[in-house]
Parts: structure tokens; sequence; C-alpha cells
């Protein structure tokens, strides 16, 4: 296996992580946002507030989105594993 190997695994994989993650940290994010601002304009200062609505709607995000992300990882570990007697014996 040789160092440009490890990279491109190392790589992909990496990029595959923020791929899958991305959705439910972009929820997260959102709604995070979204009640600060309602917050400020209300001048409510409560901070576990945030805490519920981003549970649930990460909950719902995960529900919705996580097929898809499954298949994704499971994609990837059965590319990973298909090549697996190419990585140990190299090219």
């Amino acid at each position: 296996m040789t160092v440009d190997t490890v990279t491109q695994l190392i790589s992909e994989a990496l990029f595959l992580v923020i791929k899958v993650a991305a959705p439910i940290l972009l929820i997260s994010l959102v709604v995070g946002l979204t009640i600060s601002i309602f917050q400020t304009v209300t001048s409510i200062q409560e901070q576990t507030l945030t805490f519920v609505p981003k549970i649930l709607l990460c909950f719902i995000g995960l529900m919705i989105l996580g097929h898809w992300m499954l298949t994704e990882l499971s994609n990837y570990v059965i590319q990973v594993w298909s090549n697996f007697s190419i990585y140990l014996n190299g090219p």
C-alpha cells in the first residue's frame, strides 16, 4: 500500500463524513440561529430554550435522511472491502 493510496482513502473518508454530517449540522445551525434571533427580539435570556427544538429537529432530520446516510456509508465500506486485496498487494 502506497502513501498515495492511504491519502486517497483518508480524503475520501473525510469527505464522506463531511457530506453525511452536513445536513444535520445545518439543521442545528439554522434552528439555533432562528431561536437566538427570537430570544434577542423578545429579550428572553433562557439558555436552555434552544436545546429541545434542536434535538427534536435533528431527530426528525435523522429519521428523514438516515436511510441516505446509511446508504452512503455502506457504499463506501463496500468499496473499501471489495478493493482490500489491492490495498494489501499494492500496485
